[in-house]
């Protein structure tokens, strides 16, 4: 690709940009401006390791997930939660790992759906899409906080001096939480693995006191399935009824999308190869299936002591047990002292559930936006970006005043948005690659989590309106961002073909003339005639020489990629080089670049003005790569090459 000379960049800068891989896999800053050396790629990690920061999130959700299942369905919650359970592994758990297979650079069912469809309506899909996951993972990382600072604020020895401290304290762990990946993201997975380990220990001796009190207190199952059958009747009653709450459970299958998000950072086999990393895809699916065994056994298991252990007027707004079921039980059963080790470790793993969707977001924005040109180039690098996410995440709390129940619809959308697309998407992989029974099976899935997600939509309006407000920013901010780069030397690379190569020699030797042509009917009187034209307009003497260059535009909502340019003599005289591009000007601007960089001359092209409107053409360019060409390129041009005396010559007649 063409360079010009830049200043160094401060250490600021460099401090900023670098490890511009740790998170974006492959997506180096390409910026000319920007020369900074990104640091050695990590090797990745064992997937048991990286389980530990998906399930940070995963985990962290029997903070409230049993506390959320009694208010939902009361004395129905450990069926409900039995439900649950069978929808994610029988359902979340397969399409997940046919995802990891799909996409195993982290990029999701997004990526599978995005190549379904192309050019605008394509690019506007994912960004929808890239709104619901920016819901979800943002929510997350609020969400926790918010209820982190609960069960530090009811802790029965601060409850007294934190009470009206909420706000404050959830603003201090996301910004916490950002401090965290602003040192390194391999340190937030040692961070990850610690709290988890703790985490799941301390939950483990709590389920088991539970579990002893209820065999020793054996009233308590006596009563609580005589009422149960007192208020339902029967047992199909009750699986109806627990049907029919289920949406109200779907936090409870948060995990699996940021489970595939980093999956680029789980180490797999040392033959691994990018275009097929067995080992990676392999050791992903053991983490999906793990994280989704262990998380199903705690949901039983916790729903069921909670509901038989807790009166349910402790549930509801208000009670000790509100948002906190197991920290209820846990002072409870265990004292103070250790109830207060428990909601330490509750609150770190809550606090750092954010851990995993900025990891998720860190991952997946920085494949798409600025490869599509709607984020500045800077938006690949891991530090920036964990800046503006946490200045969000700073934005959603204070709207939301830190209160958890008024996020909790809004999550729930986005994690079942993703799941239903997910769904989709490996139904249409299997029915492409002509497996019935997988494509029948997701397909039931898939109706499964649409209509749980319909249902959610209907009952928590709300969840679809901040969706929709995220998609609505990241819309704006894309466009506005495409806006401010159109005039971009968006060409990565220039390559030349043997034939291009002879040509651009042959001209060195003397001045460098092209004529940029739009291909018509490619016979012997267009060339002829362009000439002429040329000739005419700008005065040119007879023996001038030229070679055409033409440029066919296939997506251009593309914004960035390699140039091709092949040569080609058309009719025994004319020279043409032919080039593909999703844009006319940025191409011409590249290959003009490229040939003096490689010949030490200045190159010429000459164009004729284009007709109509220049508003309307301005939009043609920037929605279609056509347009104002001879304008545009100068202005590129202008921009890549900030020393006019090296800027190569535009010529309108």
């Amino acid at each position: 690709m063409p360079t010009t000379e830049h200043p160094p960049p401060s250490r600021l800068r460099v401090w900023m940009l670098e490890g511009l891989s740790d998170m974006g896999k492959g997506h180096g800053d390409r910026t000319p401006a920007a020369r900074i050396e990104p640091e050695p790629e990590h090797q990745g990690q064992r997937w048991y390791r990286v389980m530990c920061l998906t399930g940070v999130d995963y985990f962290s959700t029997l903070g409230y997930q049993p506390g959320i299942a009694a208010l939902a369905a009361g004395l129905l919650s450990p069926i409900a939660t039995i439900v649950l359970v069978i929808v994610t592994l029988a359902g979340a758990l397969p399409v997940y790992r046919r995802v990891a297979e799909e996409s195993p650079r982290g990029e999701g069912s997004i990526a599978m759906l995005e190549r379904l469809l192309s050019f605008w309506k394509g690019k506007l899909f994912v960004l929808t899409l890239l709104g619901f996951a920016a819901t979800d993972f943002l929510i997350t990382i609020t969400l926790s906080a918010a209820d982190a600072s609960t069960h530090l604020v009811e802790n029965p020895h601060l409850t007294s001096t934190l009470h009206d401290k909420q706000l404050l304290i959830t603003l201090i762990l996301v910004a916490l939480l950002g401090a965290v990946f602003l040192k390194g993201f391999l340190e937030a997975i040692g961070v990850a693995v610690a709290l988890v380990v703790a985490y799941l220990g301390l939950n483990a001796v709590v389920v088991a006191v539970g579990l002893w009190h209820v065999l020793t207190e054996g009233h308590v199952v006596t009563d609580w399935s005589s009422a149960l059958i007192a208020e339902h009747g029967n047992v199909f009653a009750m699986i109806g009824v627990s049907l029919l709450i289920f949406p109200k459970l779907a936090l409870g299958l948060s995990g699996f999308e940021t489970g595939v998000a980093v999956m680029p950072h789980v180490k797999g086999d040392p033959d691994d190869t990018e275009e097929n990393p067995k080992g990676r895809i392999r050791d992903t699916k053991k983490l999906l299936t793990t994280a989704a065994l262990i998380m199903s056994v705690f949901l039983i298991a916790t729903s069921f002591i909670t509901t038989v252990l807790i009166p349910e007027k402790e549930f509801e707004s208000g009670g000790q047990a509100n948002g906190r079921a197991l920290a209820f039980l846990a002072h409870e059963y265990l004292g103070n002292a250790f109830g207060t080790v428990y909601d330490v470790s509750t609150i770190a793993i809550l606090w750092f559930a954010g851990a995993s969707a900025m990891a998720g977001l860190l991952n997946l924005m920085p494949r798409y936006l600025p490869r599509y040109g709607m984020a500045p180039h800077w938006a690949r690098a891991v530090r920036p970006m964990v800046i503006v996410f946490t200045l969000i995440g700073f934005l959603v709390t204070w709207i939301f005043d830190a209160d958890v129940n008024a996020q909790g619809g809004a999550y729930a959308t986005g994690v079942l948005v993703l799941i239903s697309s997910a769904a989709i998407a490996v139904t249409i992989a299997a029915r492409k690659a002509g497996q019935r029974n997988w494509t029948i099976g997701f397909a039931v899935i898939s109706v499964v989590f649409l209509y749980v997600t319909v249902v959610n939509v209907i009952e928590r309006p709300d969840g679809v309106k901040i969706g929709a407000c995220f998609i609505a920013g990241i819309i704006l901010v894309s466009l506005l961002s495409r806006l401010a780069r159109a005039f971009e030397l968006r060409v990565t690379s220039v390559s030349l073909d043997d034939m291009a190569e002879r040509f651009v020699r042959d001209m060195a030797s003397r001045k460098i003339r092209f004529i940029a042509n739009e291909p018509d009917r490619r016979d012997k009187a267009e060339y002829r005639d362009k000439i002429e034209q040329i000739r005419q307009d700008n005065d040119l003497p007879g023996q001038e020489d030229f070679v055409f260059v033409e440029v066919s535009v296939l997506d251009p909502s593309e914004f960035e990629a390699g140039l091709t340019v092949r040569g080609e003599v058309l009719h025994n005289r004319y020279r043409v080089l032919t080039l593909e591009s999703s844009s006319v000007p940025n191409a011409l601007a590249a290959l003009l670049l490229h040939v003096r960089d490689s010949t030490g001359r200045t190159p010429h092209i000459y164009f004729e003005w284009t007709e109509g409107n220049p508003f309307a053409n301005f939009l043609r360019f920037f929605l279609f790569g056509q347009g104002e060409v001879a304008p545009v390129t100068r202005e590129v041009l202008r921009e890549a090459e900030p020393d006019r005396a090296r800027r190569p010559r535009v010529h309108t007649g």
